[in-house]
């Protein structure tokens, strides 16, 4: 599917996975970007940063960015 097409229909490609398990090519310019898939529970996620420990609450987008 293209860029555009995911976006119009998110919502049913979202249920399509979770229902199936099916997974998609996502393509711009048709050339492979990524891929579109469920996870596993076994799946690990890495915490890069976690900014609740630099202010509680966590620190918001603008003043990230005004920091970079």
């Amino acid at each position: 599917m293209g860029l555009k097409e995911l976006r119009e229909n998110v919502n049913d490609y979202i249920r399509a996975i979770k229902k199936g398990g099916d997974s998609f090519i996502v393509l711009r310019r048709s050339k492979p970007v990524f891929k579109i898939s469920l996870l596993n529970e076994d799946d690990e996620w890495e915490t890069v940063i976690n900014f609740t420990k630099i202010k509680k609450g966590g620190v918001s987008l603008k003043e990230l960015l005004r920091r970079l």
